[in-house]
């Protein structure tokens, strides 16, 4: 008997969310070509100079010459309950009265969602999330065994009453409320949408009166250069519905990995519970110095002339470049757009060619829940990462390649 391949051995012993994602395929899991001189329109990654280097070394080179070995043992020292201090003077500034007991600092953004994933989800569960939305976090979701449900949003963001429709259908069918609904109100990944303040009135609404949970992703929510912010979901709830995810990876780095869950006492005591492992206190000592330093703010304003540059660039390349017919979101802030192509562009297919052409993304489709083929005409563009001059190159790169496919 030939031996069985070395990839395959040992695949019985997964848990049966890894097995079925091996015969289906998991969000996520496609990649973009290897084109090492395109222009990357692929990921949401902070300009490189926008990185607050000195003032973090200063930070690390304070909190290890004030706290000593405290600062390397498990719970770190002061600076880790000054970071939860910064955190939420952050939240008050946002309208946010939360406290210590209602905040739970997290290895990132994604550690937080799925430590929530995993307080209130079985397999099988419902969570409804926006269609499309970010494919990662569609991934940690599935993971923990969610079945998830798509629901339409627009220009406005989430559409009320599709969500509404989504609900009274499941109720009619005699099938259980979703627990969550998973959204991300400020600068929409992928999308670039923001949730109106109407709209979310009556999002709370229909969690009162269908009894679910919302989880509000704001990554984005302080990275705004125009116009006015509604009140963030949780400033607006008073039945303690919102579950509140933040974090400093757009604001200060990535590799930070820092995040916080902002919720009721209750829902937080239990989130933290079934959190897996420690968090880092060293990076958390490191970061509540950085803001007890008052470094926070005039980073933020620095980053938010520089998002808006990049953001205006990309606009300005779009309409220059890209066939008639194409058409785009233009945010008031965050790190995204969403671009569809004229009829005739299926920007999955289109990828290899616009690679070729000198300009990397991702599709528009796999921001979608299932297979049903929406988003074959789009495609999310980052604007964060690269120089204007780069965005001009890999928008020009885009709309050659999009040329060659119509023709």
């Amino acid at each position: 008997m030939a031996e069985q391949a070395r990839d395959e051995r040992f695949d019985h012993l997964f848990a049966s969310p890894v097995r079925e994602r091996l015969e289906r395929g998991g969000y996520a899991s496609s990649a973009t070509p290897a084109a090492d001189d395109a222009v990357p329109l692929t990921y949401g990654f902070p300009y490189p100079d926008s990185f607050p280097t000195a003032e973090l070394v200063a930070a690390t080179e304070t909190v290890l010459e004030e706290e000593g070995a405290d600062v390397l043992q498990y719970g770190g020292g002061e600076y880790v309950e000054r970071l939860h201090d910064g955190l939420l003077a952050r939240e008050r500034a946002r309208g946010i009265d939360a406290t210590r007991d209602e905040l739970f600092v997290t290895n990132g953004a994604t550690y937080a969602l799925d430590a929530i994933a995993s307080t209130f989800l079985d397999p099988g569960d419902e969570v409804l999330v926006e269609s499309p939305t970010f494919v990662w976090s569609l991934s940690v979701l599935d993971n923990r065994g969610a079945e998830l449900t798509g629901v339409d949003l627009d220009e406005a963001g989430l559409d009320p009453d599709a969500l509404e429709a989504t609900l009274d259908a499941r109720e009619a069918a005699g099938e259980p409320t979703p627990k969550l609904l998973y959204t991300i109100p400020e600068f929409q990944n992928p999308t670039g949408a923001t949730l109106t303040r109407e709209r979310r009135e009556r999002v709370l609404e229909l969690a009162d009166e269908y009894d679910f949970l919302i989880v509000a992703d704001d990554a984005y929510g302080e990275l705004r250069f125009g116009g006015e912010s509604p009140p963030p979901l949780a400033a607006m709830d008073d039945s303690g519905r919102v579950i509140r995810v933040g974090t400093v990876s757009k604001t200060i780095a990535p590799g930070v990995r820092t995040g916080w869950v902002v919720a009721d006492e209750p829902l937080i005591e239990q989130i933290g519970t079934m959190a897996a492992g420690g968090t880092n206190t060293f990076t958390q000592s490191v970061l509540g110095r950085y803001i007890d330093a008052g470094h926070y703010q005039p980073t933020l304003e620095r980053l938010l002339d520089g998002y808006e540059k990049r953001r205006d660039a990309m606009l300005d390349a779009l309409e220059r470049h890209l066939p008639p017919g194409a058409s785009w979101t233009e945010p008031e802030g965050g790190f995204f757009l969403w671009v569809t192509l004229p009829e005739g562009v299926d920007t999955e297919e289109l990828l290899p060619r616009a690679a070729e052409e000198g300009v990397t993304y991702l599709p528009g489709q796999r921001f979608f829940v299932g297979d049903d083929g929406r988003g074959t005409r789009s495609a999310r563009l980052s604007f964060s990462h690269c120089t204007p001059e780069e965005l001009e190159a890999g928008v020009a790169a885009l709309g050659r390649a999009a040329a060659a496919q119509l023709e």
